[in-house]
């Protein structure tokens, strides 16, 4: 420490020592950005293995001179041009939230103290830091009456450690309790931060349930595609068909086994849910986010700022000993200056009895782990806070008149005097006053808990207060099951969670670790958890949760580590929230089953005609209406429609419901088709024309299956895609090479097949249903 330049604590660097520092290259960069680069975008969405395929595949097909079959690329372009334009504005709206929400932290130069980003940070600048705040930057305490810091980020250890003056602070760090002026020693690359890159990622979300299955068909398809399709051409080739024709026949196989859609449109499909969010005044930090959100059942509330609205007033003091109104008063608002503390609690008693000027001979700011705070001054020691942490027994008649006022729903804490201050319990307290705070609920609570509990989400709350109160306040917002509730400082050491979390829905006085560990036990239950919060006691809960929601009113730490931050601090928002994740997981998982069916009854023609003598019954172009109008088009009206249900998980179950089916039935009725041709020497352009107008409708009625519930906007969306089908036979059938159908010796055998078409997928839904889904657990 006498070797490093320390600028007078009184005024900061001045402003050539800050340009001075620029220069030099000692400034602090900037947070990682939430999104990627508009770079990054263009890069992940054009350099995609499946585009690659595409690509060769037009090029095969540009040999064959044959250039109308390469509409099958217009798609792939239009659907990429689709998801890179959606991800950009998805990011933009992201970016511009994550600015208002980001926290500035107080740096004091020349004498004045101003708020920065923290890219704004040099070497030795002076930062203001207090509870709540995560410091950005390795610093050195230079002055504080005492502060007590999280560095779990850096040692894995959530018990809190006091600091005091001329202690080092790690950048990652989370101030729990205290205020203190920090002088930076290491910015950038050399501080600890970067090295965590963004610490409060530490802990990463699973990813996507639903794009991990996805991606695992991909997958599959991946170490499929190309050998199936060399083998089909190769066969081709040996039964002496022409080059041209078992190219074209080849890629109808290979294009038609690519699912190009379907990973674009579940992206899209988030990335659209942000934006819209966005709109909201809800900040999305990661997009499978709204996904784990919308599969919670489990919804963990803390109770300032969530169920109130965190404007706490002091009503009154209520003296217990020899002590009048008046002394406990100014003890009191001795006490919060002498501490130093700005928490909300700390705050009502500044506004209701001010700030006079006193010196303490020692404090210790309030700690959400010790739950109380405490000073010295006067000759006589003071704390104030939860009496069961500063008693060890709290005092019978003290604790009987505590649960008469907590039952007509105050906040109360505890006045006392004390010989020493000693952590985690005070020596000798002696109680001498109560605090009567109360806190308003928030204008629409009911209404929105009502709302959660209509979506079958089950509503507990959490929160250090007493129990008595926050069972209180829980039943005024209409939360089912209030009276059930649980005194958390009194369950023991090692208290049984799973009993707990079992048998009780309220839960009072509990600690940081103690509000992890429920979680935990609600996750080993088999639920899915989902955490609100605004200050440094909500981080670890926060951090296990499988969705983490914060209110940008909090701490920067908190808002660093949630998956969503409320930007107008208002819970109600989450009713958003909650209908945006279930419509996109709700909509994807039942158009998919229209991206699969092209995919399986490809796959499986494939291995038939490897073995057939007659050629592969599609051409590239001939797929291009079914692609477009019973899958592209639709699925993405489909995936916008509102669809609030809960999530039931049977992604894989509701696909194969309706897309083996329906491939199976292609496959039938194509192998039909070929045995018709055979027996009738009809042409290649006539079976193949028949196959598309079958595959077509087939298509048809499971986009309608797939369209139920059917309303106004449904009906006429399959109706006009089943009017297009139609004009494309009617009046463009040359350019996607099928012949006309106006022939009554033709009709004689197709009208038989369209007829039969639903009666025919209605038979083999069923008998697939009984018979083999019945027996299978899809995950």
């Amino acid at each position: 420490m006498a070797d490093r330049y320390l600028p007078p604590i009184a005024s900061g660097l001045t402003a050539a020592e800050v340009k001075e520092r620029i220069a030099a290259g000692q400034q602090n960069d900037p947070l990682p950005p939430l999104t990627r680069s508009v770079k990054q975008i263009f890069r992940d969405n054009l350099l995609t293995l499946f585009n690659l395929i595409n690509l060769l595949l037009g090029g095969l097909v540009l040999f064959t001179g044959s250039y109308k079959n390469l509409l099958f690329l217009g798609v792939v372009v239009v659907n990429t041009g689709i998801g890179i334009f959606q991800e950009i504005r998805s990011k933009r709206q992201v970016d511009r939230l994550a600015l208002l929400s980001e926290a500035n932290i107080n740096v004091r130069r020349e004498g004045q103290v101003e708020s920065h980003h923290q890219d704004a940070i040099v070497m030795d600048d002076l930062l203001e830091i207090g509870r709540g705040d995560q410091l950005p930057v390795d610093g050195l305490i230079r002055d504080t009456q005492g502060m007590e810091v999280d560095e779990s980020q850096i040692t894995g250890e959530s018990t809190p450690i006091i600091k005091q003056t001329g202690d080092e602070l790690v950048s990652g760090s989370v101030i729990l309790g205290g205020r203190a002026i920090v002088q930076t020693t290491a910015v950038g690359s050399g501080s600890f931060v970067k090295q965590l890159a963004h610490s409060a990622k530490q802990k990463r979300r699973t990813a996507s349930q639903l794009l991990t299955i996805i991606n695992r068909i991909i997958k599959v398809l991946t170490f499929a595609i190309i050998p199936l399709g060399a083998a089909l051409f190769i066969s081709a080739m040996m039964r002496g068909q022409s080059q041209n024709r078992a190219i074209l026949g080849t890629v109808a196989s290979m294009v038609g086994m690519i699912p190009e859609g379907l990973v674009l449109l579940t992206s899209v499909a988030l990335a659209a849910g942000a934006f819209t969010l966005g709109r909201r005044h809800v900040l999305v930090r990661e997009l499978p986010a709204i996904e784990a959100l919308a599969r919670v059942d489990v919804l963990c509330l803390d109770k300032t700022g969530t169920i109130t609205n965190g404007l706490l007033q002091l009503e009154r003091v209520e003296p217990l000993a020899q002590q009048s109104t008046g002394q406990l008063n100014t003890i009191l608002a001795k006490l919060v200056a002498a501490t130093g503390d700005d928490n909300e609690t700390a705050q009502a008693v500044q506004t209701a009895l001010g700030t006079p000027a006193v010196v303490a001979d020692t404090s210790l700011p309030f700690s959400s782990g010790r739950k109380w705070s405490g000073a010295a001054f006067d000759q006589h020691a003071y704390v104030m806070g939860a009496p069961e942490f500063i008693f060890d027994t709290v005092p019978t008649d003290v604790k009987q008149r505590i649960q008469v006022l907590a039952a007509q729903g105050y906040r109360v804490l505890l006045l006392a005097e004390v010989t020493e201050l000693m952590t985690p319990r005070p020596m000798n307290p002696r109680a001498i006053g109560l605090l009567l705070i109360t806190d308003e609920l928030r204008p629409r609570a009911k209404d929105t808990f009502g709302f959660f509990a209509n979506q079958d989400v089950a509503l507990k709350v959490i929160s250090g207060d007493n129990p008595v109160t926050v069972a209180s306040i829980a039943e005024r917002a209409g939360i089912a099951g209030a009276k059930q509730l649980v005194d958390m400082s009194q369950v023991g050491v090692e208290p049984d969670y799973d009993r707990l979390v079992s048998e009780n829905n309220v839960f009072g006085r509990v600690t940081p670790q103690q509000k992890e560990q429920l979680i935990k036990a609600y996750q080993r239950a088999g639920h899915t958890v989902a955490m609100t919060g605004d200050g440094v006691n909500d981080l670890l809960a926060l951090r296990q949760a499988d969705c983490s929601i914060a209110m940008a009113s909090g701490s920067e730490a908190t808002k660093s580590l949630a998956d969503f931050v409320l930007v107008d601090s208002n819970f109600d928002a989450m009713i958003n929230v909650l209908n945006e994740g279930r419509r996109v997981i709700n909509n994807i998982e039942r158009v998919a089953s229209l991206f699969l069916i092209k995919t399986m009854y490809s796959v499986v023609l494939t291995l038939i005609f490897i073995f057939m003598t007659r050629s592969y019954p599609f051409e590239p172009i001939q797929l291009t209406p079914i692609s477009s109008l019973m899958v592209g088009i639709p699925t993405f009206f489909l995936a916008l429609q509102p669809n609030y249900a809960r999530i039931t998980g049977r992604f894989m179950q509701q696909v194969m419901e309706i897309a083996a089916p329906a491939a199976i039935c292609v496959v039938s009725y194509i192998l039909v088709i070929m045995a018709i041709g055979t027996q009738f020497s009809l042409s290649f352009a006539t079976t193949s024309t028949l196959s598309v107008l079958m595959t077509g409708l087939i298509s048809l009625n499971a986009l309608l299956m797939v369209a139920r519930p059917l309303n106004r906007f449904k009906i006429a969306l399959v109706a006009i895609m089943a009017g297009l089908f139609a004009i494309i036979f009617l009046f463009f059938g040359p350019i996607f090479s099928l012949v006309s159908l106006l022939n009554w010796k033709l009709a004689l055998l197709y009208l038989p097949l369209m007829v039969s078409v639903v009666p025919v997928f209605v038979v083999v839904q069923d008998v697939l249903g009984h018979r083999i889904l019945s027996r299978i657990r899809w995950r």
